[in-house]
């Protein structure tokens, strides 16, 4: 089996297009700019802090994910069993792998263009100090990372879900749980609270937020979005075998 065919590009290219005939995506794209803007400006208070940093404005996006990722993978399977197309995708010439990948990397590219609306934002501020581009360029690469991270956890979540309303509820309660864990460890004895951020994604993004590429936060955005593929993979063959 390929890990990448054509037929996963097909079917993305597919996903993206009906996405971008559905009012939705707009909404979720508007809220999710307004929201990183907001927290920068208005939370966070940019201009009184007076410091050439976005730190702030990069620890937005993980609050913000919580949302806007279960919109984009609460149909990608819940849709199909809500219509009966899931069946239909089964006699079609696709993998399970095929169609798990081409399902993630729809969303992930809905995503990755949200994400590429935000650059104006930095690009503005730039005049106003004296930024470390390689610092913001870290930030960038690890909110990618957090996103594939947090979309391969939402399209295997919309798998096992019956319908998009559980799918979009669970995931956001899912993603709040490994967004957010690691902020509750500061009172647990230290092995609990070891295991709890580990299992944050948003632990492993701070050091992206610091401007570090650190190879263990790296592999382990990998590994998991990896593993809930794969177990997305084997839902889709127990499903069609049962």
């Amino acid at each position: 089996m390929r890990i990448i065919s054509p037929r996963i590009f097909v079917l993305a290219r597919k996903e993206i297009f009906s996405w971008l005939n559905s009012p939705a995506i707009y909404g979720v794209t508007v809220f999710f700019l307004l929201f990183v803007s907001i927290w920068l400006y208005y939370l966070q208070r940019f201009f009184a802090m007076d410091t050439a940093s976005l730190m702030p404005f990069f620890e937005a996006f993980p609050f913000a994910f919580i949302f806007v990722i279960p919109v984009l993978t609460m149909k990608v399977w819940a849709e199909e069993k809500k219509i009966g197309s899931a069946e239909i995708l089964f006699t079609m010439p696709f993998t399970e792998w095929d169609l798990v990948m081409g399902k993630f990397l729809s969303c992930f590219t809905l995503l990755f263009a949200m994400i590429l609306l935000t650059v104006p934002v930095p690009l503005s501020l730039l005049p106003l100090g004296h930024f470390d581009g390689g610092v913001i360029f870290c930030e960038y690469a690890g909110t990618l990372f957090l996103g594939a991270s947090a979309t391969a956890l939402g399209v295997f979540l919309s798998g096992v879900s019956k319908n998009q309303a559980a799918a979009f509820v669970g995931s956001v309660v899912v993603l709040l749980a490994v967004m957010l864990v690691h902020q509750l460890t500061a009172s647990l004895p230290s092995g609990l609270a070891s295991l709890l951020n580990y299992v944050s994604l948003a632990f492993h993004f701070e050091s992206f937020s610091r401007g570090l590429l650190d190879s263990r936060d790296m592999a382990f955005f990998l590994i998991t979005t990896i593993l809930f593929l794969f177990l997305n993979t084997q839902s889709l063959v127990y499903r069609r075998w049962k």
